[in-house]
């Protein structure tokens, strides 16, 4: 990522507190497999764990919310330290006021999502950054500032994360 003519997308995510984090789609390529004795499989890119890692360390705080329900999504939360965890919800937007309720961020966040549902994030008044995954539905590609090159479940969050510290100048790998 260079950083020519990003200046008024680096203004936003300068402004970055914390970031909310859609799953099925952006942590993961969206596909939802099924064992015959109907357990769920999910799977994660480690690149988007260490980049995570990297983004907390330097302050900016993280949250979970997305419309399943997973004890897998559960156990990467807690393998990443993310504490702000909301699952099973129909309305993200009504999720997040109940994350800053509980000592999230209220303003300078970034959510990233892929599906029609996290438009409702877009729109909410904390969410100054909208981000979204190369294959995301049409319409949320429409809306969001940022859109990465990865698509989703190939390490998105690598982007963002360069994204966001090199407009904070906080880029470790210069």
């Amino acid at each position: 990522m260079t950083d020519t003519n990003l200046g008024p997308l680096y203004a936003v995510a300068s402004t970055i507190e914390g970031i909310v984090l859609d799953v099925d789609g952006v942590l993961t390529d969206g596909k939802i497999t099924y064992t015959s004795d109907g357990n769920e499989l999910k799977s994660f890119h480690v690149q988007d764990g260490g980049s995570l890692k990297l983004l907390a360390s330097h302050g900016i705080a993280l949250a979970i919310i997305t419309g399943r329900q997973s004890t897998i999504v559960e156990r990467r939360a807690k393998e990443l330290g993310i504490a702000f965890v909301q699952q099973g919800v129909d309305n993200k937007a009504s999720a997040l006021d109940q994350l800053i309720s509980d000592g999230f961020p209220a303003a300078g966040l970034c959510a990233i999502g892929d599906d029609l549902q996290d438009l409702q994030l877009f729109d909410h008044g904390g969410v100054s950054l909208a981000a979204t995954v190369a294959n995301a539905h049409p319409a949320v590609l429409s809306r969001a500032q940022f859109v990465t090159q990865r698509p989703g479940g190939a390490g998105v969050i690598v982007e963002l994360a360069e994204l966001i510290l090199r407009a904070k100048k906080r880029w470790p790998h210069a």
